[in-house]
Order: structure tokens, then sequence, then C-alpha cells
């Protein structure tokens, strides 16, 4: 018997969209079996296709206010859907699944905007995408729309994957972290007493992958070799490490709204003389590496292990700064439980959708501080 879901992500980074195809009745050998009655689970496929350059460059744009952007908006959508409908066929294509079999798409779309909080009342979350089109062109049922619920609920909706990280990663009597680090890194922090806590630390590869095309013409370090070249600068250092964002208390989330290319370009501004371009990578790294050390070890002070997923997972530069900062902790590639970094958030939206169908809560008000636990996404049948 097989309950086959799969997830659709495309985040912060804008790299692109990363796909999996999830059994969630897995019994195959090898599969990891997740407590929280969730049984075993097996990645069945994995795809990734980068953004075409256009489709790219309109959502980096749509992250700010401009002309015509509710048009604008509708059409990425379109364009995103129609990406992730490949993304669905090539995961199909690695099998002999066909549509029906298949139960629903968790799409979490493109966030272009995130303000949870307006004053003292719930705001708003924005994630570009067209689920209804992507029903029609998959013939599967889609679950869009996570966030909305939990900001309506007085919660961040922001991070969600905590509670599959709890889920997946999270054994009896053992103290540990989550760090994902896409464009922005969120932390998960996995209690010895079973209680789970998370929130964004602040950037991970979205500055860094910012500067780096802006001077190398490359959409990333690869590896962080451009990073290990250079030397920190402590006073630029010290002025990223100014911001509010990063002393607030949680429950915390945040996004490109706030960390964007004027962001650094006005803490650029304020160090006199040329700043060497290499440097100022190393500097961004750092700020990444110790940012997240230090939500660890504020937050997470028992944890002896920290699993890492997402793309700055594959940044041996970022990591090894990152073990330099916690040296009592295990730092290690969510690769070691079972779950290759790269198919960690993707599967985790599958997650969603797999709770959505069966009516379960996918938020953790302690992470969120929503008023409680709500089903997330809306669903649109095939």
């Amino acid at each position: 018997m097989t309950e086959l879901f799969v997830g659709l992500m495309s985040g912060t980074s804008l790299d692109g969209v990363d796909g999996v195809l999830v059994d969630f009745a897995a019994e195959q050998p090898g599969a990891p079996t997740a407590p929280s009655g969730l049984g075993s689970m097996k990645v069945l496929a994995h795809a990734h296709h980068p953004f075409p350059e256009a489709l790219r460059a309109e959502l980096m744009a749509l992250n700010t206010p401009g002309a015509d952007e509710l048009h604008r908006g509708q059409l990425a959508g379109n364009a995103l859907a129609r990406l992730y409908a490949k993304v669905v066929a090539e995961l199909r294509a690695t099998g002999p699944w066909t549509a029906e079999q298949v139960i629903a798409i968790g799409a979490h779309g493109q966030t272009v905007r995130h303000l949870p909080r307006i004053g003292s009342e719930p705001g708003y979350t924005l994630q570009i995408n067209n689920p209804a089109l992507l029903a029609e062109l998959s013939g599967i049922a889609v679950v869009a729309d996570f966030r909305s619920r939990d900001v309506a609920a007085g919660g961040q909706g922001a991070p969600l994957v905590p509670a599959f990280h709890r889920a997946l990663f999270g054994r009896p009597g053992e103290a540990a972290a989550v760090l994902n680090l896409g464009g922005i890194s969120n932390l998960t922090i996995l209690s010895v007493d079973g209680q789970t806590r998370g929130f964004d630390c602040g950037p991970a590869n979205v500055l860094m992958d910012l500067w780096c095309e802006q001077n190398t013409g490359q959409p990333y370090d690869a590896g962080g070799q451009w990073a290990a070249s250079g030397q920190v600068i402590t006073p630029l250092l010290e002025a990223l490490l100014d911001e509010p964002y990063f002393t607030l208390p949680p429950p915390k989330s945040t996004g490109r709204d706030l960390f964007h290319a004027d962001w650094l370009a006005a803490r650029l501004r304020r160090m006199p003389g040329a700043l060497r371009a290499d440097n100022v990578q190393a500097t961004l790294c750092e700020l990444t590496a110790l940012t997240c050390a230090n939500a660890v070890t504020t937050h997470a002070p028992t944890a002896h292990k920290l699993l890492v997923c997402g793309g700055g997972a594959l940044n041996r530069h970022l990591m090894q700064r990152l073990a330099q900062h916690l040296p009592r902790v295990a730092v290690q590639p969510t690769d070691t439980r079972g779950l290759p970094a790269m198919q960690v958030e993707a599967t985790a939206f599958a997650w969603l959708a797999w709770s959505r169908v069966h009516n379960l809560p996918g938020n953790l008000p302690a992470v969120t501080g929503a008023a409680g636990p709500r089903v997330l996404g809306a669903l649109y049948p095939a």
C-alpha cells in the first residue's frame, strides 16, 4: 500500500524549484521511521529545476513595490505553476506512478511579502502561486497557502518546518537542533522533554548570493570558495550585527522584506575606503555563521547535535565556520539522519499537504505564536 504526495518548494534563495515524491506509508528498507504517529516515509524521487532567468528576475522584482505589480504577480503565478507542473511530471516519470495514485501536491509558492503583524493586529503573508492552474495541468489535487491561517490566528506564519523536523528527526531523550540554510536561516530546537521551538535566525544565503552575483556574475558562491579566499572585515561585521532583528525574542520571522540589497548597501556606505569584494563575501558568510551559532548557544544550550539542511549545507566554508563557533556541538548535514539536505524543505511541504488531507494541524503555536494548533492550507481538488 502506498500514500503518495508531492512536495514543491521554491524558497527565498530564488535558485529554483525542488520537488520530491514521497510515500508516507513506506515499508521499504531504509525508510526513516518518524515518531509522533507519522509512521515510515520514503522519498521516492527528487527533481530540481532552476528558474528561467526572466521568471527569476520578475520574482525578485516583485519583492518590492512596483508598477502594475498585481497584474505582473498573477502572470508570474501562472509561470510558476507551469514550472511546478514540469517538476511534477518529471517526478512521476521516474517510476510507474500515475496522477491518480498521487493524493495531493503541497505547493508552497514564492514568498514576495511577509508582514505577519501590523501593530497589534494580524498582518499578512503573500506567496505568488496559481494552485488552481497547477491542479488543472497536473490532474492532481493541490494544497497551497499554508501560512495564512497561522497568521490569521495571530502567529508569524513561519517557520512551519519545525513540526516536520520534530516528526522526522526527533529522538526520545536527545537534545538536538535543526538548522535550515535557505535564503533565510531558521532554527528548530528539539528538547529532551519533547518540546519543540523554532524561529528565523536571519539571512542565510540571501545576502551572500546577492553579493556574489553582483560581483562575479555567478548566482552563488559554490562551496563557499570565494568567501574562504577573503578575510572578515570586523567593522562591517559589527555594523551588520547591529540589526535589531537579531536580538528580538522568538517567536519571530523575517525575509527579503528586511534583508535585501538596500539593507546591505546602507551598511557598506558606512565603511571608510574601498572594500575588497572577497572580504565582503567572507564577512557575509561570517554573519550567517555567527547569527546561527548565537541562536543555538542562546536558545538550545543543551543541544549536542546540529543537523543542517538547505543549500547552505553544501557551503563547506559556512559549515566550517558554524563548527568553529559551536565547538561542543556536532554539526552535520541531515543526510546523516536519512534525508539529504536538499530534500528536507520540499519533503516538509509534502508532509504539510499530508497533514491537510488528514485534517491534522501543521503549525506549532510554541514556534509561531499562533493562538492554537491550526489545519493549514487550502485544498484545490483534481
